[in-house]
């Protein structure tokens, strides 16, 4: 077996704390990768909203404006 020494081990240490390292900037990249996208997502939902809002004011004016015009039937001739 081979013998273990000081320098061997600061070897595996220096491996080890350069692969953490990479995990490290990783995990930040992701980071920032998951925040644009719900950033992204918060912005659709904000336009949806609006769109939701709009349609809304939409459809009470139609029955604003159906209520006030007078009914008459329908008559094809």
């Amino acid at each position: 077996m081979a013998e273990v020494s000081n320098e061997l081990m600061y070897e595996l240490l220096k491996r080890i704390h350069g692969d953490v390292a990479e995990v490290k900037f990783d995990v930040q990249e992701l980071k920032r990768r998951m925040t644009g996208s719900e950033e992204a997502v918060v912005g659709v939902n904000r336009r949806l909203d609006r769109q939701d809002e709009r349609l809304e004011r939409i459809e009470r004016r139609l029955e604003l404006r159906e209520l006030a015009e007078p009914q008459r039937p329908f008559d094809p001739t």
